[in-house]
């Protein structure tokens, strides 16, 4: 497949409606004491579900490229274990290497270009500690009443050939997206 660059605005839209958050929550199995990165975090609805399920031992790191969102973000986090950090996944972050348990990207990899890609898997390879796992949410790439150009979408199988990680499980996250779950080996 061709990951030629597109541009893909989100125009600040959130998928939060759109998703099962109890379903996503129970397939992680997040564990107090665990460090996470809610990548393209948007206004971070799911880094404070995480906040919650890792407790005050825990840490988030949320992670979005675009300023306004994080200065907000900041606001509403001031004193809770999630740090907000204006960068973008598929470059190197200010995150120390090794020591995450998840990497967490919802929505984000289909507008990724070939470079992104290569850069998205070499900063997950560089975060995640032996073991750990990064959880990918994406659109299904079939007919959907909205979402992004066709042919920018990934099939879990293309997912799978595109992550140079271990496919643990794909779970259905609503009518119209999935999780895919990979390890760090």
């Amino acid at each position: 497949m061709d990951r030629t660059h597109v541009d893909h605005d989100h125009r600040g839209r959130s998928s939060e409606c759109r998703l099962d958050k109890s379903i996503i929550l129970k397939a992680l199995d997040i564990q107090p004491g665990q460090t996470i990165l809610d990548a393209g975090c948007g206004n971070g609805y799911m880094s404070k579900e995480f906040s919650r399920l890792v407790g005050p031992s825990g840490k988030v790191h949320a992670l979005e490229s675009d300023p306004e969102r994080i200065e907000i973000l900041r606001e509403e986090t001031v004193g809770t274990n999630i740090e907000p950090i204006q960068a973008d996944i598929t470059t190197p972050t200010p995150i120390e290497e090794s020591s995450l348990d998840l990497v967490y990207l919802s929505n984000v990899i289909h507008g990724f270009s070939k470079n992104q890609m290569e850069g998205l898997q070499r900063e997950v390879k560089r975060l995640l500690k032996p073991g750990a796992r990064l959880a990918v949410v994406e659109i299904d790439k079939r007919e959907t009443p909205f979402g992004p150009p066709m042919e920018i979408r990934f099939s879990p199988e293309e997912l799978r050939r595109t992550i140079p990680l271990v496919p643990k499980a794909t779970v259905e996250v609503n009518q119209f997206f999935y999780m895919q779950i990979f390890e760090n080996r």
